[in-house]
């Protein structure tokens, strides 16, 4: 198929696997990297890979056809570089380097890592959908006619960075064999059994503390421009762990060195050791077919668009009262009986940012669960419970000690030119749990203002203001936050529930891990479909209830004209689109409406004010 004119092949190839990957049983034949271990997976296999999109390194060149030649005979063969990070030659060959069938190409490198805060019934539901494990790899070893392809060319001939095939490439120019006597550049030896201190020095850059998984170097061939940081990505591959990409960690290179001619490399040694890190725990993957994902709810079809994802949807519509019923009893005894929260968390879980308006995010809703126990270690197993219920979530103690010391906001480190993960580079739909009930007294240095600065903004705007040094770029997000806090919270928040317990147990560790185990993981996982799915629906307005919603506000407004503002319309309107859609509807009634203004006068009444703390334009 490579023989294919004008890289029809290459086309071919992704055509293929578009539509085998869109058979039912897809899933169950291509091992993953979030599942098996990578010395289990079989080197230039096809494999997946869940992930989250952390950094974008520069493009790069690389030979995309090259020219092997026999010197005996001068008899060349044409070669395809596409989906490969080394080149290869027969025995008795030679790379022609300066050939005019040489066709170079481009291609895009993302650093790309596990899902940040992914809950663990989300891995164990897709390990346990994806039987194919593969076999410990013992066959592999490096061939000694491999050479890392992108081209030895002069320096002004390439843009000033210069990618893993130059590292790997041989010094020499013109046409030369691939021997024994070039070895340095083509195999790193012992380079996949790494030293405990290259271990050490190896950072993953995730976003969250103590987070584990795999990390991989995606290299993507077209279209990659409609892809951005921090989105959600399935990529089916090709498997590249060749030890000569990681030639730059090796033990030679451990006096600070660098093995290349600075001559023919402009990066740094610490761009080198970030950018070609060994292939043992960043190993290379070349998309084949990518796909930026809606959700990671593995019991929810991945496109809700097609047909069978709509008979899918249909067949669960008639379930969603009692789930939802079930639902708030489970919310009610994790909340210790209050059932005015339990119906506020129910809306805060299904609460998305559906557009924007200039730089107003419509559709969030910030909740601040205050009246929570501050000595019992409540907050922590409220976590746990919701980390039972939503795909991706993060606690963040808000303890003098985080708050000075931890890097909330994601920094561009241009010594190795990437961009260093701080805790709020989520993905979207991440369920943040700010943890007030941790504060203690103390002193915020320039670090603590910063982030408590970072913090307001995630809430208010939905942006994180990305730090470059000279200058700040916003990255725009779609994330829950809920403020847990003893009394009203020192951040903003759409809306307050102050918790109102009806049980009081003895042991608060006992009670809720009871409740926890007392929950079948069926009614478990039909509560998550429904926290997923519904979040994900449209939903509109129509004029005949657009206009009853006016009068309505207009009767309000002659009844109390002091207290109620076009703050509380607005607010109104945001909390009726949820009560509509909890229950299923995809356009506002006469009932969700008047259900809405019922749960907010019940809120306000236990608030003792008459107004909501700020604004959410709708």
């Amino acid at each position: 198929a490579q023989n294919g004119p004008n890289g029809e092949w290459e086309r071919k190839v992704v055509e293929y696997f578009t539509e085998k990957l869109k058979e039912n049983t897809a899933t169950s034949w291509v091992p993953s990297l979030n599942d098996v271990p990578l010395h289990y997976l079989k080197p230039n296999s096809l494999v997946k890979f869940r992930c989250m999109l952390q950094d974008m390194f520069d493009p790069e060149f690389y030979m995309g056809v090259y020219e092997t030649v026999d010197p005996a005979t001068k008899s060349g063969v044409l070669r395809f570089g596409k989906y490969k990070d080394v080149a290869e030659c027969g025995t008795q060959q030679e790379i022609h380097l300066n050939s005019a069938k040489s066709v170079t190409m481009e291609r895009q490198t993302f650093y790309c890592i596990p899902v940040p805060g992914e809950s663990s019934w989300v891995k164990e539901a897709y390990a346990s959908a994806c039987p194919a494990r593969g076999n410990p790899s013992t066959s592999y070893t490096p061939s000694r006619h491999k050479r890392s392809y992108e081209e030895d060319e002069d320096m002004e001939m390439h843009p000033p960075k210069q990618k893993e095939q130059h590292r790997g490439s041989s010094g020499c120019s013109g046409s030369h064999g691939c021997g024994d006597s070039k070895r340095l550049e083509t195999e790193a030896p012992d380079a996949h059994q790494l030293s405990p201190n290259c271990t050490a020095s190896i950072d993953l850059n995730f976003p969250l503390p103590g987070e584990k998984g795999p990390a991989c170097l995606v290299k993507v061939y077209e279209n990659w421009d409609r892809f951005k940081v921090n989105d959600i990505l399935e990529v089916y591959g090709i498997l590249s762990v060749d030890p000569a990409l990681g030639i730059i960690n090796d033990e030679s290179t451990k006096d600070g060195s660098s093995i290349l001619d600075p001559a023919e490399c402009m990066d740094t040694l610490e761009e080198q050791r970030v950018h070609s890190p060994p292939p043992s725990l960043v190993p290379r993957l070349h998309a084949i077919v990518t796909h930026k994902l809606q959700h990671i709810n593995p019991f929810l079809p991945i496109r809700l668009q097609d047909k069978q994802s709509k008979d899918y949807i249909s067949s669960f519509l008639p379930e969603l009262s009692s789930v939802r019923a079930e639902l708030l009893g489970f919310l009610t005894n994790a909340l210790l009986g209050d059932s005015l929260a339990a119906e506020y968390l129910t809306l805060h879980f299904l609460s998305t940012i559906y557009s924007r308006r200039d730089v107003l995010p419509l559709g969030k809703f910030t909740l601040n669960l205050s009246g929570c126990p501050k000595n019992s270690n409540y907050t922590k197993h409220l976590h746990r419970f919701i980390q039972q219920l939503v795909p991706s979530s993060y606690c963040l103690p808000m303890t003098l000690e985080n708050m000075n010391t931890m890097r909330f906001i994601p920094q561009k480190d241009y010594t190795a030119n990437r961009l260093l993960a701080g805790v709020l580079q989520l993905p979207h739909s991440t369920s943040l749990m700010l943890d007030e009930t941790a504060m203690e007294p103390g002193q915020l240095d320039t670090t603590g203002f910063q982030n408590m600065a970072a913090l307001g903004n995630l809430i208010i705007w939905q942006k994180v203001d990305y730090d470059f040094s000279y200058h700040q770029m916003e990255f725009p997000c779609n994330i829950n936050v809920l403020i847990t806090s003893e009394d009203v919270s020192l951040l903003q928040s759409d809306c307050e529930v102050h918790l109102r317990p009806q049980v009081v147990p003895d042991n608060i560790e006992e009670y809720m891990t009871n409740l926890q185990t007392a929950v079948l993981p069926s009614i478990l996982n039909k509560f998550r479909i429904y926290l997923s799915l519904l979040r994900l629906m449209d939903y509109s307005i129509s004029e005949e209830v657009t206009k009853a919603v006016e009068e309505d506000f207009v009767e309000m407004r002659k009844n109390d004209p002091q207290s109620i503002t076009a703050v509380d319309l607005h607010w109104l309107l945001v909390v009726a689109r949820l009560v509509s859609l909890s229950a299923g509807q995809t356009t506002l009634s006469r009932d969700s409406w008047q259900q809405a203004k019922q749960l907010e006068g019940q809120r306000k009444a236990r608030l003792g004010r008459l107004t909501p703390l700020n604004g959410n334009e709708p």
